[in-house]
């Protein structure tokens, strides 16, 4: 039984992560369509608002919910709840840490689609680009957690961590100034 939940747990994971991967860009799709002249706006962010609520409330929250009631009954199962707070289960103890704030990036983008669908774009799509990539530090570091585990030296993942920002944030960047020429 015990694989069947973890699989169950990591489908749900994988699921809700494409929801955090995608709502960003539906929210930079529909704030660029406000560049566009009537009734071109209108008709794209009235399409973007039907798919953000259907990837939202269809896929996003209930795997998001689902992760949640999952990931402790696996934790359970396992014992890794005994390790919780001794030497040997400390990358739990980061890994859910983690996990904690993937749930407030979640509700930050709960309260992004909030804004839009009442007609607030209140960021610009350069910074919903910059939010988007949130999720990815989070995947990578709870990823790298959960398999490397103890054996992962909490110095060089925080190092590994900043690079991959820095990288992502030079990327992102670079598409700017790519974009500006087109």
């Amino acid at each position: 039984m015990y694989l069947y939940l973890k699989a169950l747990h990591i489908i749900f994971v994988v699921t809700w992560f494409a929801g955090l991967f995608y709502m960003p860009r539906l929210f930079i799709y529909a704030t660029e369509a406000g560049d566009r002249p009537e009734p071109e706006r209108s008709i794209l962010r009235k399409q973007f608002s039907v798919m953000m609520k259907r990837l939202w409330f269809g896929i996003t929250w209930p795997s998001a919910i689902l992760t949640l009631i999952l990931g402790p009954v696996v934790m359970v199962q396992e014992g890794w709840d005994k390790l919780l707070f001794n030497q040997a289960g400390r990358w739990l103890l980061i890994k859910l840490g983690f996990v904690v704030l993937l749930y407030l990036y979640h509700f930050s983008l709960h309260r992004i689609l909030n804004e839009e669908l009442r007609g607030q774009y209140r960021y610009s799509s350069q910074k919903l680009r910059i939010w988007n990539e949130v999720a990815t530090l989070f995947l990578i570091g709870i990823v790298m957690l959960a398999v490397v585990k103890q054996s992962i030296s909490l110095l060089w993942g925080l190092v590994g961590l900043v690079l991959l920002m820095i990288l992502l944030m030079s990327a992102i960047k670079l598409y700017k100034r790519i974009r500006n020429r087109e």
